[in-house]
C-alpha cells in the first residue's frame, strides 16, 4: 500500500467533486478539472474528504498517482498554481500582448511563445515572468519550454531561470602558464 494514497483529500467549501465512470471530476471558484482513476483503484467521498482506495494491492504505486493528481485538482481550483520565471543577460527582456510572449534572448530574432488555454502569464518587470494556472502540469511544461529556449549558461550565467535556482559557476579555460 502507498503511504501517499492512503492520506484523505480535504475538500474545502466551494468545491465539488463527483465521481463518475472512472473519473474524478473537481470544480471550485477558479474552474473545473477531472483526473482518470485507473483499474484497481476506487474513489470515494467521505464528507469533507476524498478518499483514494486501492483494491489490488500489486497497484499501490497508481493509488498513490492518483491520490497526487487528485490533490492538485482540488489545490488548482481553490488557489491555482504559479511559477515564476527570471531572465539574466544584456538585451534580454519580454514582452507581452495577448496571449503571446515576445522574448528577446539574445539571438538575431525575438521568439513568440503562444500561451495554452487555461495558462496566463504576467510580465512582473521586463526580465520576470510569472506563469499560473490551475493545472499545474500545464503551468510546469510552460515553464519549462520557456526557460528551454535559453537554458542558462555556466560560465556567464545568462539566460532564462526560475526564480531562486541556483546554478553552480564554471571556471572557463585557464591560459597556458
Amino acid at each position: 500500500m502507498s503511504r501517499i494514497g492512503k492520506l484523505p483529500i480535504a475538500v474545502p467549501d466551494g468545491v465539488k467533486v463527483a465521481i463518475e465512470g472512472g473519473r474524478v471530476s473537481v470544480a471550485g471558484p477558479k474552474g473545473e478539472l477531472s483526473v482518470p482513476v485507473p483499474d484497481g483503484i476506487s474513489a470515494r467521498l467521505d464528507g469533507a474528504s476524498l478518499r483514494i482506495e486501492c483494491e489490488d494491492p500489486s497497484r499501490g504505486a497508481m493509488q498513490g498517482l492518483t491520490r497526487s493528481l487528485a490533490n492538485n485538482c482540488v489545490t488548482g481550483v481553490t488557489k491555482g498554481f504559479s511559477k515564476r520565471l527570471e531572465i539574466v543577460g544584456v538585451g534580454y527582456r519580454a514582452r507581452q500582448s495577448g496571449r503571446v510572449l515576445t522574448l528577446q534572448l539574445g539571438y538575431s530574432h525575438p521568439i513568440e511563445v503562444l500561451l495554452p488555454e487555461g495558462v496566463d502569464a504576467k510580465i512582473v518587470a521586463n526580465t520576470k515572468i510569472e506563469i499560473s494556472g490551475i493545472d499545474k502540469q500545464a503551468v510546469g511544461q510552460v515553464a519549462a519550454n520557456i526557460r528551454g529556449l535559453r537554458k542558462p549558461d555556466p560560465y556567464k550565467q545568462k539566460g532564462v531561470r526560475y526564480e531562486g535556482e541556483v546554478l553552480r559557476s564554471k571556471e572557463g579555460k585557464s591560459g597556458a602558464a
